[in-house]
């Protein structure tokens, strides 16, 4: 039998082969001069240690994906409602397809302390405040993961991030505390965090320094040492968030990587991608669509849609009912539309697919019996945002997800959708915050 490592190889250059036509372009990020950290699936091959549990089925993603778009626009509307009341890119890390917990789907590699313990890091660009799980933690309060706990008491950089200080200030702020905790005569900074499949983390807020590759260090690194874990979890070790709140990795080194980031996610499980602190010194490779802020609130990044197409045929939908724009979620794993949009891009989905048998569902979904067909020709979509920048999506991974179209409807026109991390594979996601901007990059791994 084939080992795992001899077996990721082969897939890494049989997948190479397959899609020679569509690589020979590829200018892979990052740059030379920084350093670059895998991407992989965490049940694949290039896995560093197998995972035991079973990758989700269709209507499990699917159910995760809108318990945790549900869950974010219900953070959206309290935080309005309160609000009423009252230096160059240099480092890229390798990003992973991986197993889910809450909808997240890719993972990163990074050390933690010194000297530096592996992390398996979930990426989210819909959460701000990174963790990871700490020892001394029984199983009864923290989840089994398959690595080792993080234990800060070998660390020689480890430190409590103290309960009257300005970081714990903002941490209060930003309602992620948890009150205050006494070791010894030191009061700690607690923090705690909900999602929305049900995960709940609580713990210290620490400073610890993190390593992004070998010798790129970021010192003081704000993340959560989590004591306490409740709710459905993965084998991961932690998050690493990437929102634009204060708490987040991309704020947190603004100083150096002047806020910006990038990430690719790879297609299959035996592809390896990458997240990119950072904006590349050249980015005529990308089409931007402007970015704001979904209603105000920092953590999210909205885009607007404004055309569909299948098959190279535009589809007939008025401009207005994409009104509420979309959030770029990459710990979504499904894109989420308005209804008209939707329905349209279903019916023409379905067309151009109506030689294959489609399975009945009671959700309505559009998933397919490819049994006996040894090929499946997939219609080419097309993804139109402001400006006019026209993102064509990757085939078939870029739109299927175990035979099933990976959209699904948001609520009725104007309503708020989310672009999932299906829709994002092989692209170069750039996010340049301080430009306003959102830069798509084809065929980036």
């Amino acid at each position: 039998m084939s080992s795992p490592l001899f077996l990721c190889i082969l897939l890494v250059v049989f997948g190479s082969y397959l899609s020679i036509s569509a690589a020979d372009d590829v200018t892979p990020r990052p740059n030379p001069a920084g350093a670059a950290v895998p991407l992989v699936h965490r049940h694949g091959p290039c896995a560093k240690s197998q995972s035991t549990d079973k990758p989700s089925s269709f209507a499990d993603a699917l159910h995760r994906s809108r318990v945790r778009a549900d869950y974010i626009m219900s953070r959206a509307r309290a935080a309005t409602m309160q609000e009423q009341e009252l230096e160059e890119g240099k480092v890229s890390v390798p990003a992973y397809l991986g197993t889910s917990v809450d909808s997240q789907e890719y993972v990163v590699t990074l050390g933690l302390g010194t000297p530096a313990v592996e992390q398996v890091l979930l990426l989210d660009t819909g959460s701000d405040l990174s963790w990871v799980q700490c020892a001394p933690c029984n199983s009864s309060d923290c989840y089994r993961q398959k690595d080792p706990l993080f234990d800060p008491r070998k660390s020689s950089t480890y430190a409590p991030i103290p309960c009257g200080s300005d970081v714990c200030k903002t941490l209060q702020s930003d309602h992620f505390d948890n009150g205050c905790t006494m070791n010894g005569t030191q009061s700690q900074c607690g923090y705690q965090v909900e999602y929305g499949g049900g995960l709940k983390t609580r713990g210290v807020y620490s400073n610890e320094a993190l390593t992004l590759a070998p010798g790129v260090v970021i010192e003081d690194f704000h993340f959560g040492c989590a004591y306490t874990q409740s709710g459905p979890n993965d084998k991961s070790d932690g998050l690493l968030g990437l929102g634009g709140a204060p708490e987040s990795l991309p704020v947190q080194t603004s100083v150096v990587y002047d806020g910006s980031f990038s990430y690719c996610l790879p297609p299959v499980s035996s592809g390896t991608g990458f997240l990119a602190l950072g904006a590349p010194s050249n980015d005529s490779g990308f089409s931007f669509t402007p970015m704001t802020p979904f209603m105000d609130y920092a953590t999210f990044y909205l885009v607007k849609l404004t055309g569909i197409s299948v098959g190279g045929k535009q589809l007939r939908i008025p401009r207005k009912v994409f009104e509420g724009g979309l959030i770029v979620d990459c710990g979504n794993i499904i894109s989420h539309l308005p209804s008209t949009p939707y329905e349209k891009l279903q019916s023409a989905f379905r067309a151009a697919m109506a030689a294959y048998p489609l399975i009945p569902s009671d959700e309505g979904d559009t998933c397919y019996n490819f049994t006996g067909f040894s090929n499946v020709t997939v219609p080419k979509v097309a993804l139109t945002f402001t400006g006019g920048v026209t993102v064509d999506l990757d085939v078939p991974n870029g739109l299927l997800l175990d035979g099933c179209l990976a959209f699904t409807e948001s609520g009725p026109d104007d309503y708020v959708g989310f672009l999932g991390n299906v829709q994002m594979r092989t692209l170069e996601m750039l996010y340049d915050v301080k430009g306003a901007r959102l830069g798509f990059r084809a065929a980036g791994c």
